[in-house]
């Protein structure tokens, strides 16, 4: 039976011929040239005025939480509709997660439930641009200003996203970003933070650097280097960067590959959908999507169990997505409650993802559509 997976990662071609030249080369650790051009690249693509390579977006959302001195006692406000490295890399410094509901359009932070949740405790936003579609960074920039508390793009599926012609990635005090074998842009496992506020940039080399000011020293800004601050390894070697260098310098063909099978699905889908009662992406005005996801929302969970079993049945997968946060063994010993966020558990419920990468041929893409079409919702 064919088998149609979730996901291919992207393959631009001088992946290997980078990473012969940093073997020959003889340096393989972090931050060799090939991290210099992924972090010229990095702050191009996305106006951001800092990229720093981590080894995973989780890390980097760990060094937003270093940088911030989040503490014991303090609060965050996110989504619960998120991956778990969201909430964990604050907890882990003691805080407590506040979840907020999402918008039943696009699927991110509630913009208007946000400023009912600030207290005197709370010590930051994180904004997560599902699917790559921005939240509505204006007017969470606007509450921050105004509660001096600042924002962080979780921006791991918005690479290429932009809202109103700025990137996603440009908004926050922080954004980070994921190079996971999912997303668009891969070297298997790594990530970037991106720093607006230069204010923090030293902070962040040294956090980065085993809270060491070895970047200083390398610059000839010290005469040696030692142990500063808090921090761990979070740099990854030259090797991931090679190969993430290749698939940045390849980025307008994958784009638009990605591109293509993003919009075939919306047209192709659209009519079966309507007669369904099928949900498909919503990409509101002002805001341009990365192709990152496709997903559809089904009437029920119950049909929506049914159509991934339909699915599977001939070797297609078609995932759901998260399980709300607030309703997990953690969320719930950390104060939150199944009720707490009934849409994002409506949309939990009823989500499912199609099959969606560069390498996913018009051929495979057409049997996906007619095996959907073939679903008695």
């Amino acid at each position: 039976m064919l088998k149609i997976p979730f996901n291919r990662p992207s393959v631009s071609g001088d992946e290997l011929t980078n990473v012969r030249e940093v073997l020959a080369s003889g340096h393989v650790s972090g931050d060799g040239p090939f991290t210099a051009q992924c972090h010229a690249a990095l702050e191009a693509l996305t106006a951001s005025k800092k990229a720093l390579l981590t080894t995973s977006c989780t890390h980097a959302l760990e060094m937003a939480a270093l940088l911030l001195d989040i503490r014991a006692g303090d609060e965050v406000i996110l989504p619960s509709f998120t991956f778990v490295s969201t909430a964990n890399a604050f907890v882990l410094r003691g805080a407590r997660p506040i979840f907020v509901d999402i918008r039943p359009d696009t699927l991110n932070l509630n913009e208007q439930l946000v400023e009912s949740k600030i207290t005197p405790k709370t010590r930051a936003i994180i904004a997560v641009h599902y699917a790559g579609v921005a939240c509505e960074m204006e007017t969470l920039l606007r509450i921050g200003e105004r509660h001096r508390v600042p924002v962080i793009e979780d921006n791991a599926h918005g690479l290429f996203g932009m809202l109103h012609g700025r990137p996603l990635g440009s908004f926050g005090t922080f954004a980070t970003l994921s190079f996971h074998e999912t997303k668009n842009i891969s070297c298997g496992e790594g990530g970037a933070l991106l720093i607006n506020d230069l204010s923090y940039l030293n902070r962040a080399e040294i956090i980065r650097e085993k809270g060491t000011n070895r970047s200083l020293f390398f610059r000839g800004q010290v005469d040696k280097y030692g142990w500063v601050d808090l921090g761990s390894s979070y740099l990854p070697s030259e090797i991931l960067s090679a190969v993430l260098f290749a698939q940045l310098a390849a980025h307008t063909d994958l784009q638009a590959r990605r591109h293509a099978v993003w919009d075939r699905y919306a047209a192709e889908l659209n009519a079966w959908a309507s007669e369904n009662q099928v949900i498909l992406p919503t990409v509101p005005a002002g805001h341009e999507h990365p192709a990152h996801l496709f997903y559809m929302l089904l009437p029920t969970l119950e049909r929506r169990q049914a159509f991934i079993a339909h699915m599977k049945a001939a070797g297609i997968m078609t995932p759901f997505h998260y399980v709300p946060l607030h309703t997990s063994v953690m969320g719930q010993q950390l104060g939150s409650r199944s009720g707490d966020c009934p849409i994002t558990e409506n949309i939990s419920d009823r989500l499912v993802r199609l099959p969606l990468f560069g390498s996913l041929t018009v051929e495979e893409q057409a049997l996906v559509i007619e095996r959907i079409k073939a679903f008695a919702v």
